[in-house]
């Protein structure tokens, strides 16, 4: 059975739903990367802004933009106000929309598993980035059963359901991703593995968080109740017990790397 494009399109519902948790990731993968000040930042793929808000935040950049091919994402992140001197592109990961070396860093956060070409996508963020500049990026484990609803996706896999999934899932292997920044003539390259909890108010709060996917939403709309109470046990026995205070905490897996271009 085919299945529609993944496409996100509310920037509210994307913050609960995944701008949170690429918060997660993002404080520990800008940890590692320990950028210098003042450096000319490129957010490939920013979605809503949730993470290019980190970067104006924590890496006091000289200059900030990012690109994206959902114009109602741009949008809310224009609306930040951390953001008021970023510059926002509607644009394709595979086609940057900039002159060759434009900027010492480019980020891919939670993005290159949604591009058809991954290797074209990296290949244009090391065409804009300067030399010695940075190009780097960090993805859910999307085959390692890092996501952080897998627990749901798999149960409605489990009931026959199609799940959509992004064109490239298997890109943010870590093998995957030291051979894209190989065969990109990167240099330096490193790799590593992040890890990060997130707790939800209890199982409705988790359940009403990751209905904020598009494709989920329509899954759980076409559902019959008997279906949908289903599910809802079947996902509810994968989580982690509540805890006294009645909070669930859910654990997602992140893989990242980084590489120069040559000088």
């Amino acid at each position: 059975m085919t299945t529609d494009p993944i496409r996100f399109k509310d920037g509210g519902a994307y913050e609960r739903y995944m701008g949170k948790w690429s918060q997660l990731a993002g404080e520990t993968f800008l940890d590692w990367l320990a950028p210098a000040p003042g450096l000319r930042w490129l957010d490939v793929g920013c979605g809503n802004g949730a993470f290019t808000e980190m970067l104006a935040d924590r890496c006091a950049p000289a200059s900030l933009h990012g690109v994206d091919p959902s114009a109602e994402q741009l949008a809310y992140a224009r609306s930040r106000p951390a953001l008021a001197a970023a510059g926002f592109r509607e644009g394709d990961a595979m086609a940057l929309p900039y002159a060759d070396g434009s900027f010492d860093i480019a980020v891919m956060p939670l993005v290159i598993f949604f591009v058809p070409e991954p290797a074209r996508g990296v290949a244009e963020m090391k065409r804009v980035v300067c030399t010695g500049g940075a190009v780097t990026a960090y993805g859910w484990d999307m085959t390692g059963g890092g996501f952080p609803y897998e627990a749901l996706l798999a149960e409605l896999r489990g009931l026959g359901f199609a799940v959509p999934a992004p064109p490239s899932p298997e890109a943010s292997r870590v093998d995957v991703l030291q051979a894209l920044w190989d065969g990109a003539g990167l240099e330096a390259i490193e790799t590593r593995e992040i890890t990060v909890h997130r707790s939800f108010q209890g199982f409705e709060d988790f359940w009403a968080t990751a209905l904020g996917a598009p494709s989920v939403g329509l899954i759980l709309a076409k559902m019959g109740a008997e279906d949908t109470s289903v599910l809802r046990s079947r996902v509810q026995a994968r989580l982690p017990a509540e805890d006294a205070s009645g909070q669930i905490t859910c654990v997602a897996r992140a893989n990242a790397v980084k590489g120069l271009v040559p000088r």
